[in-house]
């Protein structure tokens, strides 16, 4: 049976344990996936952080295929569409505690589904991609 990513429901989950924990939600994202659509001059490697706590966005959408929201960069109002397979993790600002996601490949469908890990603190660099074949892993974050 094939079942769908469970990377938005992880990502919702996160921010929410984040935001209640007082601390401020950040994503890291893959700018090089197609569809996103965020300001890229502020984006460094690749990758960009984004700030999603209700204090800095508007409208924020956590959707199981996006995250949109508007956000200010540089003073000016920006629309911000990331597709939730483009996130790369979600984490707080705080103390660098959430979830870094890993992309792995299905043989039955070719479709990507994230294999989960985490070391309790997210990084601005690449995560290391798995290679195809490889099973899904899952660590727990204390």
């Amino acid at each position: 049976m094939n079942m769908t990513t469970t990377r938005p429901y992880l990502i919702r989950a996160f921010y929410e344990w984040i935001a209640d924990n007082n601390c401020t939600p950040y994503i890291a994202v893959d700018t090089h996936y197609p569809g996103v659509e965020v300001p890229m001059e502020y984006a460094e490697n690749g990758r960009i952080i984004l700030n999603v706590s209700m204090n800095a966005v508007r409208g924020l959408q956590l959707d199981n295929a996006y995250i949109s929201f508007n956000a200010q960069f540089g003073g000016r109002g920006r629309d911000i569409y990331v597709p939730v397979q483009a996130v790369i993790a979600v984490y707080a600002k705080e103390n660098g505690k959430g979830m870094v996601f890993t992309e792995e490949e299905y043989e039955d469908d070719g479709s990507e589904d994230p294999s989960v890990s985490s070391n309790g603190q997210a990084s601005k660099t690449n995560p290391q991609k798995s290679g195809k074949g490889k099973k899904p892993n899952l660590t727990l974050v204390k």
